[in-house]
C-alpha cells in the first residue's frame, strides 16, 4: 500500500508539472513578453499576466557592494537606504531652498571630518565647535524635509510589500500595485533613479551603523562569516564586509553617495521588469514617459581584481562562550561556467531535504549535528565564488567533528557515482524550482530581470532547464575532485571555550 501511495504520488507530481509546464513554456512566455532597450540604455521588461487586476515590478541595478570604491565599503548598501528618502519633487517642502542648506551641511561636514580625521594635533575644542556647526546645518535642512513621503504615497496607493535589498552582485527594489496605478509607480521609480536627494543622509548612516551591530559586531557567527570571507579573498572584493567596515562606513558621506549613483545608475545599467494585469502595447509607451528622458551616462567598466589561485588552507578560528559553529568554502567559477549546473546538482544532492547526504549523516544518523548544508554562489555569483558547507554541532560535539563527517561525505562523491535516484531527483526537482518561481508576478519579475542582466536575454531562464538536464553522475565526480581539494579550502569555527570567571581578592581591605 506504502508503494502504491508513492507512485501515485510521483505520478500526479509529473502530471502537473507537465500541465504547468504547458502554460509556462518559452513559446508561451514569448508572446506576452515584450522587451525594449530605450535610447538611454534602460532596459524594460513588459510581460502580460491578467490572472489579477495587480502588477509586480522589480528594478535591478548591476551594482552591489562588490562595487564599493576603495575606503568606503557599505556605500551600496547604504545608497539603498537613501533611495526611499524621495527626490527633488518628493520629500520636500521647497527644494531650492533645501538644496542650498544640504550643500551647508556638506560643507560643515567636511570641516568637522578633517579635523576628528587628524592623527596629530588634533584641537578638542575646535573639533566640538565644528561637530556643533554640522548639527545645527543638519536641523536647518531638516526644516524642508517631509519624512517618508515617498514610501507613503505608494502605500496610499495600495502598494505592498516595498522593500529592497544589496546583495554583492546588485541592488534591487521591488513591490507590487493595483495595476490602475501603473503610470504613478513609473513616476515614482523614475525619480528615485534620475533625482534622488541625499536628505537626512547622516541619519541614516546612523541606522545602517546599528545595522552593522546588531548583524555583524554583536553575533558570533555574523563576526566568523565576515573574517571567513576576508580570509578566503586576499584581492577581490567579495571579500570586503558588505553592510562595511565599521572605521570606513562611519565616516561616508553624502558627496561620495551622489558620486556613486552617478557613476552606476546610469539607464544602460538598469533593468526594470514589469509582470502583471497590463498589456504590452498600453504599458510600453507609460514606461518610455517616465524612464526615456533619464540623461544617459557611459555604462561602469567592468572590474578587473580577479581573485588569485589558492595555494594553501586558510584558517580562522575563534574561541567564545557561544554555540559552535564550522564552516568550509571552495573556490568556483562563475554563474558563466559550463558546468554551473554541475554545482546546483551538488548542492541538491548535499542539501536539499531530509533525503539530503548531509542531513542524512551528520543529523540523522550520527546525531552529531543540528543542521548541515552546502551551498553554492557565496557570497555572490557574478564574479567566482564559494562552494560552501556548514554544521552547527549539537551539545558534546565540536566543530572538529563537523569537519571530519563534511570530509567524508565529499571524499564519497570524489569515489563513488552518486545513485540515479539522486541524480533524477534534483533534475526534477530544479525543473519544479523554476516552475514555481514563475508562478507569481514578484518571482518571475524577478527572474526575469536578473537573467536580461547576467545573459542579455531572459530567455537563457528557459535554456537553463537544458544544462540540467545535461549533467551526469561522471561531471559530479569531476568537478568534486578539481575543486573541493584541500589547498583551495578556507575554514572557519567557533570554538565553545566557558567564561572565565571574575578573580576574586583574597586579601584584606586596603
Amino acid at each position: 500500500m506504502r508503494v502504491r501511495s508513492k507512485v501515485a504520488v510521483v505520478v500526479t507530481l509529473a502530471m502537473a508539472l507537465c500541465c504547468i509546464a504547458k502554460a509556462q513554456d518559452l513559446a508561451s512566455f514569448e508572446k506576452r513578453t515584450a522587451v525594449k532597450v530605450l535610447p538611454n540604455g534602460l532596459t524594460l521588461i513588459v510581460c502580460e499576466r491578467p490572472e489579477a487586476p495587480v502588477f509586480s515590478f522589480y528594478t535591478l541595478v548591476d551594482a552591489g557592494s562588490a562595487d564599493d570604491p576603495q575606503g568606503d565599503s557599505g556605500l551600496a548598501h547604504m545608497f539603498e537606504h537613501m533611495a526611499f528618502k524621495g527626490s527633488t519633487e518628493i520629500g520636500t517642502t521647497d527644494y531650492p531652498a533645501e538644496k542650498v542648506a544640504l550643500a551647508k551641511v556638506e560643507v560643515a561636514y567636511a570641516a568637522y571630518d578633517a579635523e576628528y580625521r587628524k592623527r596629530v594635533g588634533q584641537d578638542p575644542a575646535k573639533l566640538a565647535q565644528l561637530k556643533k556647526a554640522f548639527e545645527d546645518a543638519q536641523a536647518a535642512a531638516q526644516e524642508y524635509v517631509i519624512p517618508n513621503q515617498f514610501s507613503e504615497i505608494a502605500e496610499a496607493n495600495g502598494a505592498v510589500n516595498i522593500n529592497a535589498s544589496t546583495s554583492e552582485d546588485s541592488t534591487q527594489y521591488f513591490w507590487s500595485m493595483p495595476s490602475n496605478r501603473l503610470e504613478l509607480w513609473a513616476y515614482l521609480e523614475s525619480q528615485r533613479i534620475a533625482r534622488p536627494v541625499q536628505r537626512e543622509f547622516y541619519k541614516e548612516r546612523d541606522v545602517v551603523q546599528e545595522e552593522r551591530r546588531m548583524r555583524i559586531d554583536s553575533s558570533p557567527i555574523g563576526r566568523m562569516v565576515e573574517q571567513f570571507l576576508a580570509t578566503a579573498y586576499v584581492a577581490h572584493p567579495y571579500g570586503r564586509s558588505g553592510v562595511g567596515w565599521e572605521s570606513e562606513l562611519s565616516q561616508i558621506n553624502a558627496t561620495e553617495a551622489e558620486a556613486f549613483h552617478k557613476k552606476y545608475y546610469v539607464p544602460s545599467n538598469i533593468v526594470i521588469a514589469v509582470v502583471g494585469d497590463l498589456k504590452a502595447s498600453e504599458t510600453m509607451p507609460v514606461l518610455e514617459k517616465y524612464f526615456a528622458p533619464i540623461p544617459d551616462g557611459p555604462k561602469p567598466e567592468p572590474m578587473t581584481t580577479v581573485e588569485p589561485p589558492q595555494f594553501a588552507e586558510r584558517t580562522v578560528v575563534i574561541r567564545e562562550a557561544t554555540q559552535p559553529f564550522y564552516i568550509e568554502g571552495y573556490h568556483r567559477p562563475d554563474y558563466r561556467d559550463p558546468d554551473d549546473a554541475v554545482y546546483d546538482a551538488i548542492t541538491d544532492v548535499f542539501s536539499n531535504g531530509r533525503t539530503a547526504r548531509l542531513y542524512r549523516s551528520l543529523v540523522r544518523d550520527q546525531r552529531i549535528a543540528a543542521t548541515a548544508e552546502g551551498f553554492s554562489g557565496f557570497p555572490g555569483y557574478k564574479y567566482p565564488g564559494l562552494f560552501a558547507f556548514y554544521a552547527v554541532p549539537l551539545p558534546g560535539h565540536t566543530p572538529d567533528e563537523m569537519r571530519t563527517a563534511i570530509h567524508k561525505e565529499l571524499d564519497r562523491l570524489k569515489n563513488e557515482d552518486v545513485t540515479d535516484e539522486e541524480l533524477t531527483r534534483f533534475k526534477t526537482r530544479a525543473r519544479a524550482d523554476l516552475l514555481r518561481g514563475l508562478g507569481d508576478n514578484e518571482g518571475l519579475a524577478h527572474q526575469l530581470a536578473e537573467y536580461q542582466t547576467r545573459f542579455g536575454d531572459w530567455r537563457q531562464l528557459f535554456r537553463e532547464l537544458d544544462k540540467i538536464d545535461a549533467v551526469t553522475k561522471s561531471d559530479i565526480r569531476r568537478i568534486a575532485n578539481k575543486v573541493f581539494v584541500e589547498s583551495n579550502r578556507t575554514s572557519a569555527a567557533i570554538e565553545f571555550v566557558a567564561p572565565q570567571k571574575p578573580a576574586t581578592s583574597t586579601g584584606g581591605a586596603q
